[in-house]
């Protein structure tokens, strides 16, 4: 596919919604047995085509690669200038309001991308930046079973990971999650990969730390948190080693046991 339909951020409430239009999504098809397909969300204002040429380089012949491409939207954070964003931002610090419009709306774009994907196949979502948001984001609306906008979420998730990111709407978690077994048992079983470097300036480390600290105190059982140090808010080969062996192992590729 070149061009992803434009997709709603809610079906319900009957209000004017914005529509947002998704860019070129670009695919990196598995060398050999497919098992797994990755929906990987890139940062802010980059494009799908750049990471899927780095991830079409991993020893990964088993994952199908999706990367598609953000809605280009003005975002407040420059003052109104528009750039590819997965959602709006007010500004990188932990009081910033969240964008659950736009971050449902890209959350079920991922949803779309993968609903074509055959039964047996394990899904993942990951990502860097804002793109490693979104990806959290989605992780945890599969974990409580609908978006933020109350709409149930259907795709069936087996792991996450977020480069140099951060989790969004992390103090509402807790209070999404009480008191739903289901969500509950799915957060206890659910794999997440945090990776992050000492040395960025742009998403400060400690946010991913407290990202990382979220999930565990909800009671997410299976989290890990890879720090670098030395780097800056960019990957390493070293970095992309820790995912490819972490993804071979969740999601049981290459006869690995899950």
């Amino acid at each position: 596919m070149s061009f992803a339909a434009p997709s709603i951020g809610s079906a319900g409430g009957g209000s004017a919604l914005r529509a947002f239009e998704f860019g070129r999504t670009y695919v990196v098809r598995p060398k050999g047995k497919h098992q797994a397909t990755v929906v990987w969300l890139h940062g802010l204002g980059d494009n799908g085509s750049s990471w899927s040429q780095l991830l079409e380089t991993l020893a990964l012949p088993n994952v199908k690669w999706i990367c598609p491409t953000a809605p280009t939207r003005p975002i407040s954070a420059f003052g109104g200038f528009p750039s590819t964003a997965w959602f709006d931002v007010q500004d990188l610090s932990e009081d910033a309001p969240d964008d659950l419009e736009g971050l449902d709306a890209s959350a079920a774009h991922v949803v779309n991308l993968l609903s074509t994907e055959p039964a047996d196949i394990k899904l993942g979502v990951g990502g860097f930046s804002m793109g490693a948001a979104t990806a959290l984001y989605s992780a945890t609306c599969f974990t409580v079973g609908k978006y933020g906008n109350g709409n149930p979420y259907p795709a069936n998730l087996s792991a996450a990971v977020g480069l140099s990111g951060w989790l969004p709407c992390a103090k509402t978690l807790s209070n999404k999650l009480q008191g739903v077994d289901e969500a509950t048992r799915r957060a206890q079983s659910f794999p997440v990969l945090l990776c992050h470097g000492k040395g960025d300036d742009v998403v400060p480390f400690k946010f991913g730390e407290k990202s990382s600290k979220c999930f565990s105190s909800t009671g997410f059982q299976d989290v890990s948190f890879k720090a670098y140090n030395g780097l800056g808010h960019y990957t390493i080969p070293e970095e992309m080693d820790e995912v490819c062996a972490w993804l071979r192992s969740k999601l049981g590729l290459d006869g690995t046991s899950a």
